[in-house]
């Protein structure tokens, strides 16, 4: 890694200790990051001690870690190795039914373009479950990374839903079917 290059020395000799393995950021640390890359300009020297400064147990390469991070997660969306919705506002399909990439659309997104889903193992669901009680409901980013690593943010999040309305749908979980849903310890 050039850390130099992205505005911070690191002066590490040849006897550094090996990297830790990186701890999770939470949302709070994710929005008072953001927040302090708009503050810190690109060019400061010192941008990615005052990003730290700004995130209280968290080192300067740690922020520039987590930066690069970002980046390469901002490249995968951008290159379409990773599905997005068209649009998180319902009231923007419905505006904008024939536009390509939205629900409904002749763009990318229409169903004959998908492939078909590759169904969750147990072990996978069982992973699922682990990251939900540390990571809670809702961040299916770091589930995805740190728990099932396997699937993307994406289809964790797809996945959640589905488990979320077989545990609140009774009829569901009585049925002669049974799902990997119905799996709920980890």
């Amino acid at each position: 890694m050039d850390f130099h290059r992205h505005g911070y020395v690191h002066a590490a000799g040849p006897a550094s200790p090996p990297a830790a393995p990186a701890r999770p950021w939470s949302k709070a640390e994710d929005k008072v990051f953001e927040s302090a890359l708009v503050l810190c300009p690109e060019d400061a020297p010192d941008r990615w001690a005052l990003v730290a400064a700004q995130l209280p147990g968290r080192t300067p390469r740690e922020a520039w870690e987590h930066y690069e991070a970002l980046l390469a997660d901002v490249d995968l969306i951008e290159s379409g190795a990773v599905d997005v919705p068209g649009s998180w506002d319902a009231e923007a399909d419905d505006a904008e039914e024939g536009a390509p990439g939205r629900r409904g659309g002749s763009g990318r997104g229409s169903r004959q373009d998908r492939r078909p889903g590759v169904p969750w193992t147990e072990e996978e669901h069982r992973l699922f479950l682990q990251g939900l009680e540390k990571y809670g409901r809702g961040d299916w980013r770091n589930i995805s990374r740190f728990a099932v690593r396997t699937r993307t943010p994406t289809q964790v999040a797809s996945h959640a839903q589905k488990y979320f309305n077989r545990q609140a749908n009774p009829a569901s979980r009585d049925s002669k079917r049974k799902s990997i849903h119905d799996i709920t310890t980890p």
